[in-house]
C-alpha cells in the first residue's frame, strides 16, 4: 500500500466542497431520515446520489451505526464501478481517503489480506472521478460519533460470488461494518419507479439474488454478494426507507430510486418493545373479527408510517394453545407478505384453518395464548444419514424443514421441549411428512432455520393500541 492519500473525486459536485456548508447540508439531511425499527445491522445497504437528492434515505441506513454506544471502528465500502471498465474487484493503493471533512485511514491488514488473496487487484486507475464509494464515506465521516478505518472496493465486470468471496475475507467481528453502495431504478417515471423498487425491496429482503440485475440496482453485484453471505450466516434483511429524486424536489418523469436496507443476524435481532406489541395486538384483534365472521378473515388498513421491521417481508408463524394444550398452528416457511400482514394472516388461518382441530367459537377467545414464531431464511444442513441429520442439529435452537418430492413438513424450535432427543426429533417429523420414519429416505432435503418467538394471553384490542393499523 503506498503512504498516498486518495484526494476527493465529486467534491462541489455531488456535495458541498466547503466543509462547513458539507456538514450543513448532511445535518438538514438527517431530519429526513426514517426511524430504524432498533435494528442493529452487521451490513446497509445505502444510495450513493447527490447529497441533496438521496442524504436523507442515506442517512437512515447508517443512522443506527451512528447511535451505537461502540461504533464500528472499520467500514467496508463496496460500490459498483461507473467510470472506467474493469475486470473483477479493485482496492486503491493510497493509506487514506481524502474528503473534505477529512482523511479515512485504510484498514492496512484487510487491504493486504484482498491483495494477498487475489480477491481485489490493486489499481487506482479505475478510482478515477468514481463517486459510488465517496459518496458514503463523507455521510459516515460528518455521522459517525467516532474515527474509523475504512475500507473501499470497487467492482467492475464480477459476479456477485466474487463480491461474496472477498466479504468473507474482511467480515471481521462487531468492530467491523459493512456497506453496500447502490441506487435502484433509474430514470423511470415515478410510478412505475416506485412498484419497481418495491417490489426489488421485497427481493433483497428474500435474499433473492437471481432476481437481481442491472435495471433493478447499479450495485445489484455487491448487492448480491451481500445477500449471498446472508444466506450463509443467517442474517435477515429489512428496508428502512425507499424514495426516488422526485422526493427530493427533482421531475417526476425521469427519477432515480434511492433504497436503505439493514442486514442484522437473526440470532440477536429482536423487535422493538413496541412493535411486538402491535404485532401482537393485531394477531389478537384479527382474530376476534374472524371469529365474530364464522372465520373470514379481515382486512388491514395502515394510516400513516409503519415501522421498517414490521413492514419487511417475512415467514412467521402463530400458535394458538389453551391451557398449555395446542389449539392450533399455521405459517408460513418462506417469506411472502409483510411481516404484521402475515402474522394476523396466521393467526386467524390458525384459528379457523387448521384441519386438525374445530374453528374457534368466540367464547374460546378469552382462554387463549398467542406466540408469534418470526423465520429466519431456511439453510441446508447436511442429511445424508440420519445420524448426520442428528449431529448437525441443534437442540432448542434449531427448527427443522424435511422434505423429499412434495412431501414436507416442518417443526419449529419450541418442538424440542416436547421431544427433546434428536433422533426422536426427526423420526416424528419424517412422519409428519408422510415418510417412513424407521428407514431413512435417500435424497431427504434438509434445512435448518432460526426463530424470534412472543406471545401473550388473548385480550380485547383497543382501536388505540392498534395505532396505525385499523382492522376493516
Amino acid at each position: 500500500m503506498h503512504t498516498s492519500v486518495h484526494p476527493a473525486q465529486v467534491a462541489g459536485l455531488f456535495y458541498p466542497a466547503e466543509p462547513d456548508a458539507l456538514r450543513t447540508l448532511i445535518a438538514e439531511m438527517r431530519k429526513g431520515a426514517r426511524a430504524d425499527g432498533a435494528v442493529a445491522p452487521k451490513v446497509v445497504v445505502a444510495p450513493h446520489a447527490g447529497v441533496v437528492y438521496s442524504g436523507a434515505v442515506a442517512a437512515t441506513a447508517f443512522g443506527p451505526w451512528a447511535r451505537r454506544a461502540d461504533p464500528p471502528r472499520r467500514i467496508v465500502v463496496v460500490g459498483p464501478a461507473h467510470r472506467v471498465a474493469f475486470r473483477g474487484l479493485a482496492i486503491h493503493p493510497a493509506s487514506a481517503w481524502s474528503t473534505p471533512l477529512g482523511a479515512a485511514p485504510v484498514a492496512r491488514d484487510l487491504h493486504l489480506r484482498l491483495a494477498e488473496a487475489g480477491a481485489a487487484s490493486v489499481d487506482a486507475r479505475p478510482f478515477a472521478g468514481e463517486h459510488s464509494l465517496e459518496m458514503h464515506l463523507v455521510m459516515l465521516q460528518a455521522m459517525m460519533p467516532a474515527p474509523f478505518e475504512v475500507l473501499p472496493i470497487l467492482v467492475g465486470d464480477a459476479t456477485a460470488e466474487e463480491v461474496a468471496a472477498a466479504l468473507r475475507l474482511v467480515w471481521g467481528g462487531p468492530e467491523t461494518a459493512i456497506a453496500i453502495s447502490s441506487d435502484l431504478s433509474h430514470f423511470l417515471e415515478q410510478t412505475k419507479a416506485r412498484a419497481i423498487d418495491d417490489d426489488t425491496a421485497v427481493r433483497i429482503e428474500t435474499l433473492d439474488v437471481g432476481a437481481l440485475e442491472g435495471r433493478r440496482a447499479c450495485g445489484y453485484l455487491p448487492i448480491g454478494g451481500a445477500l449471498a453471505i446472508a444466506a450463509e450466516r443467517d442474517l435477515r434483511v429489512s428496508r428502512l426507507h425507499l424514495a426516488t429524486s422526485a422526493d427530493a424536489g427533482a421531475g417526476a418523469d425521469r427519477v432515480v430510486g434511492y433504497g436503505a436496507f439493514a442486514l442484522e443476524y437473526a440470532a440477536s435481532a429482536r423487535l422493538a418493545d413496541a412493535d411486538r406489541a402491535l404485532l401482537l395486538a393485531t394477531a389478537m384483534a384479527s382474530l376476534a373479527a374472524a371469529a365474530r365472521a364464522g372465520g373470514r378473515k379481515p382486512s388491514l388498513a395502515v394510516d400513516g408510517l409503519l415501522s421498517p421491521t414490521l413492514a419487511a417481508t417475512r415467514g412467521t408463524f402463530v400458535t394458538l394453545t389453551e391451557a398449555g394444550r395446542l389449539r392450533g398452528c399455521i405459517g408460513s416457511p418462506a417469506p411472502r407478505t409483510a411481516l404484521i400482514e402475515d402474522v394476523a394472516a396466521n393467526a386467524v388461518q390458525a384459528g379457523f384453518g387448521d384441519p386438525r382441530f374445530a374453528p374457534l367459537s368466540e367464547a374460546e377467545l378469552e382462554g387463549l395464548e398467542l406466540d408469534v414464531s418470526i423465520l429466519s431464511h431456511p439453510r441446508p444442513i447436511p442429511a445424508g444419514s440420519e445420524a448426520e441429520l442428528v449431529a448437525a442439529l441443534e437442540p432448542d435452537r434449531d427448527g427443522l424443514i424435511l422434505g423429499k418430492g412434495r412431501q414436507r413438513a416442518l417443526f419449529l424450535p419450541s418442538v424440542w421441549r416436547q421431544v427433546p432427543d434428536g433422533r426422536d426429533f426427526v423420526r416424528h417429523l419424517l412422519h409428519k411428512a408422510g415418510l417412513d420414519p424407521t428407514s431413512f429416505p435417500s435424497g431427504l432435503a434438509a434445512h435448518r432455520f432460526g426463530v424470534e418467538s412472543f406471545g401473550g394471553p388473548f385480550r380485547s384490542v383497543s382501536a388505540q393500541d392498534l395505532a396505525p393499523i385499523r382492522i376493516v
